[in-house]
């Protein structure tokens, strides 16, 4: 199946995860969506993640196990919201003073810059403005 914006998708994938209190995703791996995974482990939404190549194909798996809290019966997801900003037919920019606060600074955007993927908060400490491409919370 193709998909137009693999980031959407992935997006949708971890969203309907958690809504579902699943603790595992595997979706279609690209190095954009690695570093996504990465950002999103390092500010402690995520659990882990890993890579690993397809059981069928020829294609790289992106494995996702998402970070809950609390017990088994009153568990809670760390990650409460997620939401893509730019997508193919609508691309946001955003230069290094209006990079978006997130909750006042609880959640994180990602952005993509000339520098790499990274987080709001370490594109201003570099200066560089870039593509907004998600806000999670």
């Amino acid at each position: 199946m193709s998909v137009n914006d693999p980031i959407a998708d992935m997006l949708t994938r971890v969203r309907n995860a958690v809504m579902a209190g699943q603790s595992q995703i595997a979706m279609p791996s690209s190095s954009i969506k690695a570093e996504i995974a990465k950002i999103l482990k390092d500010e402690g939404f995520l659990e882990s993640f890993e890579v690993v190549d397809g059981e069928k194909a020829n294609f790289k798996v992106l494995r996702l196990k998402i970070k809950y809290i609390g017990e088994r019966r009153e568990r809670k997801p760390v990650l409460s919201g997620i939401e893509r900003v730019s997508t193919p037919g609508r691309r946001v920019y955003t230069n290094k003073k209006e990079i978006p606060w997130v909750l006042s600074g609880l959640g994180v955007a990602i952005l993509s810059t000339p520098k790499g993927v990274m987080t709001g908060a370490r594109a201003r400490q570099l200066g560089v403005g870039g593509e907004i491409l998600c806000k999670v919370w």
